[in-house]
């Protein structure tokens, strides 16, 4: 570990418990849609498939959700865990956002994540597909933040 990465628990290998905690704490940050604060649970030398884009280290992160974040406007996330094993986690997700001329999307997809021994993510692949729809049909209606701990998962949302 260098100066620029400080350990994030829980760590590897993931058992159930663990695993759980690591994708609330990864949808808890990316809620915050603060670009510095998400990217410091990602090694310096990450390597990210977002897409198509592909994207190699800390500071592309950032650059990267910089701009995801001023283009879906009121952006809010729900990750469930899917599986896991030693130092692997993949989840489902979907987050609903607008667009700067108010059009509202679900989008939905899954993420395969791979960690160091620190707790620092270092490479995330990520498969998306955004769905217009309609803004009465939004399922997401807390506070920008964290999701309130009461809010229906994913599943109870029979996403």
């Amino acid at each position: 570990m260098n100066g620029l990465e400080q350990p994030r628990p829980p760590f590897p290998p993931f058992d159930v418990e663990s695993a759980l905690l690591k994708v609330r704490m990864a949808e808890d940050v990316w809620n915050t849609r603060d670009p510095e604060r998400a990217a410091l649970a990602y090694t310096v030398d990450s390597r990210w498939r977002n897409r198509s884009e592909f994207l190699t280290g800390r500071e592309a992160i950032v650059t990267f959700l910089r701009r995801k974040w001023e283009r879906e406007l009121e952006y809010r996330l729900i990750k469930e865990l899917w599986a896991f094993h030693g130092n692997r986690i993949a989840v489902r997700f979907a987050y609903e956002w607008h667009d700067d001329s108010g059009h509202w999307f679900r989008s939905y997809g899954n993420e395969n994540w791979e960690f160091d021994d620190h707790g620092l993510m270092s490479r995330r692949l990520a498969s998306i597909n955004d769905l217009p729809i309609a803004e009465s049909e939004r399922k997401y209606h807390w506070p920008l933040g964290k999701r309130p701990d009461t809010h229906p998962s994913l599943s109870e949302l029979g996403l």
